[in-house]
């Protein structure tokens, strides 16, 4: 369905975005992964599945590095045509302890780069007459949870640049959407339930479900290959009209 289409994934030498990337490629999709730490497990990973692959280490808290990446993947395949924003990071203090540093960085990452990738990327899909814009929010992108004012508030203003891209390209062959998933087992989430596990005394598999049970109807986590699957619905025919929306894949969190 992609073949000879261009998917460039912040944030996917793992986890969420890695399984976006992996789900795209599937699909024949050219891939553009970038991340921190091992890039060529992911890209052996990636092209395993048949499309060709390259990487760029761009810092998403730097606007030049993330303009220089976005003319990197131009220069390998001619250009963007779908960009997903799923770079993030995450700190949990309450507001009057949250250290300044860790919520400019937060802001940076998990919001600032998806407009300055957003921006850097639109020309060329505007010239091509189409183009899929993905931002991987939150639940926390829809609702708060404490400690986590920094990550709330750059999700929901990701959710809000989701909805203003959306209508100043609702009459071209642009769309631009946002993912809000609830729990994903990813590394990071894994240690959160190591920790809860050494902490109560309790096993693995009962500490995974005191974590979901505080949040998660479902009792299940939302999987990386779920997520990639609906990206690849963003990007389908059947997707041409959907624009601008928040799409929660967390187990009726928001249900509640």
């Amino acid at each position: 369905m992609l073949k000879g289409k261009t998917a460039l994934v912040t944030g996917s030498t793992s986890g969420i975005g890695l399984g976006i990337a992996k789900a795209l490629a599937a699909q024949g999709a050219n891939i553009v992964l970038n991340g921190f730490g091992d890039a060529e497990g992911p890209k052996a990973e990636v092209a395993a599945l048949g499309g060709q692959v390259a990487y760029h280490g761009a810092d998403m808290s730097k606007p030049a590095e993330i303009e220089a990446m976005i003319a990197f993947a131009a220069e390998q395949f001619g250009r963007v045509d779908i960009l997903v924003n799923n770079a993030g990071i995450q700190h949990v203090a309450r507001v009057e302890n949250f250290p300044v540093e860790r919520w400019d960085a937060i802001i940076a990452i998990n919001m600032s780069s998806a407009f300055h990738a957003t921006r850097a990327a639109l020309p060329a899909m505007q010239a091509a007459g189409w183009g899929r814009i993905i931002n991987v929010a939150s639940v926390h992108g829809l609702v708060a949870s404490a400690e986590k004012s920094a990550y709330v508030a750059a999700k929901h203003g990701v959710v809000g640049l989701t909805k203003v891209t959306a209508l100043e390209n609702a009459t071209t062959g642009i769309t631009c959407n946002a993912i809000c998933p609830g729990w994903v087992l990813t590394p990071l989430v894994q240690k959160q339930v190591d920790a809860k596990a050494a902490a109560l005394g309790l096993s693995n598999d009962e500490a995974k479900k005191l974590l979901l049970g505080e949040k998660e109807p479902s009792l299940q986590f939302t999987t990386p290959e779920e997520l990639g699957a609906l990206a690849v619905f963003f990007c389908s025919p059947a997707a041409n009209n959907v624009r601008g929306v928040a799409w929660n894949m967390d187990g009726g969190w928001v249900a509640q």
